[in-house]
């Protein structure tokens, strides 16, 4: 019977390995280690494709400095296409949180490229006297700068996808905006009536609350440019040439198309986790605000009978298992859910970035994890809020109209013409006698069905507003 395993050693010892497996020792290892998530780096693609194109560029600096063979850099550059195209990622084992720094990974990475190699040359798996992860695919390179340098390419392309989310979202609102520009209703500040507006100014201000977070985005995404990669292992670009930094990061940039730049200074760079922290406080900032307009629009869909029932959120599943009929907002409920979860994340990412020592933080893997998590949930999110909620709201007018001509702070908005004495005079009545403003100030004759129809128009109440 064929043999299904193969063994590999390292400084502790040897281990048997599936023979058909690309990853190696030190993965296995690995993932024997932390099952923790009970998931593994593949759940993150875009993090495995970067991996592999610095492993790409770190190849292609190595063989211009006279480091590797024409016959090894092809086959590493062939294998670290070939996982940019989306292949062997179910190579990749290791469990998203891990102890090490991220060597792990990298070292996931380095044998899963080595062992494709090999077999691109025809060659067994292990043969790594030819190809060997360590020597030839982290040739030049360290846990400490092809690591971080991973995470922040990921994060840059991730900030792309969530943009376009956002993007859709605030197009959403934008065009409700413009359908609900005549929809006059009451405004509130503390829950209590204040003064009118129109719906579509309410959701205009959402629209531009959403843009406002885009643009922030795009700014921390800026801070993604600059990275450690020629650091090695503390900074100092200890067994690296001269010339590896410059080249390395030109080579990533044609490989990327994205205009990386090398930090000023690596041992800084190593250590500093700042621009995670900031990102992280990015996306804290655009989850509350997308949450606070999912209560909003959970409050004025509030009811129906017996809410506030101003706005209509699509029906999308009933509600209860034991209350006929009722229809719950589930998807302001769930973007909601996933606010709380990014609000919490940014809590173990600021802990773990505090949490470095001297010359290297080594809780940058939960960072990692937390990042990419919280961006692919809020992505899918903004996603379903746009295309399963916010396209499908209507508006009941009659309610909103009616919540206006009820309300005592009507008279505010004649406070110019009939003086604030007046004013007070109607309210007071109208508290008293539960009638409202409206009926009052016909009878007292104050102004005509007519005139008082064309105070009471949008234009005539928001005048003063400019979009």
């Amino acid at each position: 019977m064929e043999e299904k395993y193969r063994v590999e050693h390292d400084f502790l010892g040897e281990k048997r390995i599936e023979k058909d497996a690309y990853y190696g020792i030190q993965t296995l290892r690995a993932s024997e280690n932390f099952n923790i998530t009970h998931t593994s780096i593949a759940l993150f693609p875009n993090f495995i494709k970067s991996l592999a194109k610095v492993k790409k560029a770190c190849a292609l600096t190595n063989y211009e400095l006279g480091d590797l063979s024409d016959m090894q850099k092809n086959a590493i550059i062939q294998a670290c296409n070939e996982i940019i195209d989306g292949k062997f990622h179910d190579q990749f084992i290791v469990d998203p949180i891990q102890g090490g720094a991220g060597t792990s990974t990298n070292m996931n990475a380095n044998e899963v490229i080595a062992n494709r190699a090999l077999e691109i040359l025809g060659k067994p798996r292990s043969a790594y006297d030819i190809i060997h992860p360590n020597n030839h695919v982290n040739m030049s390179q360290s846990t400490n700068d092809v690591y971080p340098t991973a995470i922040k390419i990921t994060l840059y392309e991730l900030i792309y996808k969530l943009k376009d989310s956002l993007r859709e979202l605030r197009d959403s609102f934008d065009r409700k905006a413009v359908e609900f520009k005549d929809v006059l209703k009451m405004g509130r500040t503390q829950l209590q009536d204040a003064v009118p507006m129109t719906l579509g100014q309410e959701f205009k201000t959402y629209a531009v609350m959403i843009d406002e977070d885009i643009y922030r985005l795009r700014e921390a995404q800026a801070l993604l440019k600059e990275l450690n990669l020629g650091a090695t292992a503390i900074g100092t670009g200890i067994n690296t040439k001269p010339e590896y930094r410059r080249k390395v990061i030109n080579n990533l940039r044609d490989v990327t198309g994205v205009d990386y730049e090398s930090a000023g200074d690596l041992i800084e760079a190593t250590q500093d986790t700042g621009a995670f922290v900031h990102i992280s406080g990015i996306l804290k900032r655009v989850a509350i605000k997308i949450s606070k307009i999912c209560n909003d629009l959970r409050l004025l869909s509030s009811g129906p009978r017996a809410g506030f029932n101003e706005i209509n959120l699509p029906k999308m599943q009933p509600g209860s298992s034991i209350m006929p009929g009722k229809v719950n907002p589930v998807i302001p409920e769930v973007v909601n859910q996933v606010a709380f979860e990014v609000i919490g994340a940014d809590s173990t990412i600021s802990i773990a970035c505090e949490g470095g020592q001297l010359q290297l933080n080594v809780f940058e893997p939960i960072v990692a994890y937390k990042l990419f998590t919280s961006i692919n949930i809020m992505r899918r999110s903004f996603e379903t809020l746009a295309q399963k909620c916010v396209n499908g709201i209507t508006a009941n007018e009659d309610v909103c109209m009616e919540n206006i001509l009820n309300s005592v702070t009507l008279v505010t908005c004649l406070n110019p013409i009939i003086g604030y004495e007046k004013s007070s005079a109607i309210a007071k009545e109208a508290l008293a006698t539960n009638k409202r403003v409206y009926d009052i100030i016909l009878e007292q004759k104050l102004f005509t069905k007519e005139e008082l129809d064309e105070l009471l128009h949008p234009k005539n109440m928001v005048s003063n507003y400019k979009s």
